[in-house]
């Protein structure tokens, strides 16, 4: 029996601007067909066990050939496979939907068309031009900037199109840009005529060039202007200044590595995106199972009613607490009287997950902080279990000891470094790719120096963010030099960090 496949609108380049039936659709999905322009973030949308195959086509460089994609979605969906073909931009506005609709058509197999943010429409936006507006366009046209090679002649008719419309939108024009501008020109368009290329429209790293459509060609040459790009051309450009939006946010152009685990790098990637940055995730950890394999917090998790205290140090250590207790059959009622203290506001709301309220959330979210905050509430005697991390410091378990308490500490997870990314970051270091690096912990510097020992050389023009003092420490008693460290020990206090430090040095 046959599966289905959906032909699916990815949009220009932001991930966030995928339809919401399109996220859902790669939820249901078996295989992921995607191309060169669609944003891989959109596969995390995807199941982990769905099979995702990249086809990416540009220029001179094809992945698998238009017949070769076919032949694949045809065989993929044969097989009773749920297909999403996941397509840059919107699938019929140049993106060669057509063939493959009327491919799955005349095979008999089930398809869907799930429209995308074009573009044309998409970067302009972002570029802060509108393609029509009541003061400057009352009409627009979006033409193809690279026609099919194997057409006999061009089916362009310039001597209509050059003055037929206030706006016109090319698509996959850059190359032909020369060709293009001769042909306005000739047909009627005036060579002071406001026109912009804009590139990667949408990303971070989006580019915009404004000039007009007698010299633009000359510039995007002396410049290196090179697709992806669209060409806009109209009165509707002159009208950017007044509605850049984009790249204008603080931090647009810095690009910056995210060195959290997978599962926490995403929360921290939206707060520096929303101000403009360009983010590659990388983790430089990974969480794993104990090395004891549970055996201490499983001891600890059947004495809970012995506690006074249990004090979470992260939310990883939240997280699998309370996962080994589910596994037990126990739930939040199992810790009794026992008091609950979190060393910050991350970890306090891990804990409302659980229906809990922490006793004692300290103002400085550091071990020295949450000591302080506890300290009021210790007479001495009082038995403290904390679980946590193997590698985490001895200062809290040390102080409150010396405060009279007795301290247990259980290993429920430990971090180790994910040398999967170690090819990727030591290339990124070495191509200047990054300009800042985010980290979290002293383990994640650990594990990043670890990880780029063979780019070690190119350290010195980056910048490292630091969560704390703790970690801005462990990042200079490593010997880096170019040091942040948030006032506020939180993903959004880094993030204002990031932000002051880069309005301060434009």
């Amino acid at each position: 029996m046959n599966g289905i496949v959906y032909l699916t609108g990815a949009g220009p380049g932001d991930y966030r601007l995928l339809t919401l039936k399109g996220r859902d659709v790669l939820k249901e999905a078996d295989v992921v067909v995607y191309d060169y322009l669609a944003d891989e973030r959109l596969l995390d949308f995807a199941r982990p066990d769905a099979e995702k195959i990249y086809v990416g086509k540009k220029a001179a460089d094809h992945t698998l050939s238009q017949e070769g994609i076919i032949a694949l979605l045809l065989e993929k969906a044969r097989a009773g496979n749920i297909v999403v073909r996941l397509k840059g931009g919107d699938p019929f506005v140049f993106g060669r939907g057509g063939e493959e609709s009327r491919a799955l058509h005349d095979a008999g197999i089930p398809f869907e068309i799930i429209p995308g943010v074009t573009s044309a429409i998409g970067a302009a936006a972002y570029a802060g031009i509108p393609v029509t507006d009541r003061t400057a366009a009352s009409s627009f046209a979006v033409v193809t900037g690279h026609e099919d090679p194997t057409k006999k002649e061009s089916s362009i008719r310039w001597d209509k199109l050059a003055t037929a419309v206030d706006t016109l939108v090319f698509l996959m024009g850059v190359h032909n840009l020369p060709l293009i501008t001769k042909e306005l020109m000739a047909h009627g368009r005036a060579a002071d005529t406001p026109a912009a290329l804009v590139r990667w429209g949408t990303k971070p790293i989006q580019e915009t060039l404004v000039a007009t459509v007698g010299d633009i060609a000359q510039k995007a040459a002396e410049q290196q202007f090179k697709a992806p790009a669209i060409f806009v051309v109209g009165d509707v450009v002159s009208l950017r200044p007044s509605m850049q939006w984009f790249d204008t946010k603080p931090l647009f152009g810095l690009r910056i590595a995210v060195t959290r685990t997978h599962a926490q790098a995403p929360a921290l990637t939206r707060q520096l995106e929303n101000l403009g940055a360009s983010c590659i995730e990388v983790p430089t950890i990974r969480i794993e199972p104990p090395s004891d394999d549970y055996a201490a917090l499983d001891t600890a998790i059947d004495r809970l009613t012995e506690y006074d205290w249990l004090i979470f140090t992260s939310t990883n250590g939240v997280d699998a607490f309370f996962r080994r207790l589910a596994l037990k059959g126990l739930d939040s009622r199992a810790l009794g009287q026992a008091k609950l203290a979190a060393i910050g506001s991350a970890t306090a709301d891990a804990l409302l997950t659980h229906g809990l309220t922490a006793d004692v959330v300290p103002r400085a979210y550091c071990a020295e902080g949450l000591f302080e905050a506890l300290s009021p509430h210790l007479r001495g005697g009082e038995k403290i279990l904390i679980p946590r991390a193997k590698e985490a410091r001895s200062f809290l378990p040390d102080t409150l000891r010396r405060k009279g308490a007795d301290v247990e500490i259980c290993e429920a997870y430990q971090t180790i470094g994910a040398s999967e990314n170690k090819e990727r970051l030591e290339k990124l270091l070495t191509d200047g790719q990054i300009d800042v690096v985010t980290v979290t912990s002293s383990s994640a510097v650990h594990h990043f120096l670890d990880l780029t020992q063979d780019a070690s050389d190119k350290l010195d023009a980056v910048t490292f963010a630091c969560i704390g003092p703790i970690t801005a420490q462990t990042c200079r008693e490593k010997g880096l030099t170019q040091i942040l460290t948030a006032s506020t020990y939180t993903t959004a206090g880094l993030t204002d960090c990031i932000k002051d430090w880069r309005l301060n040095t434009r």
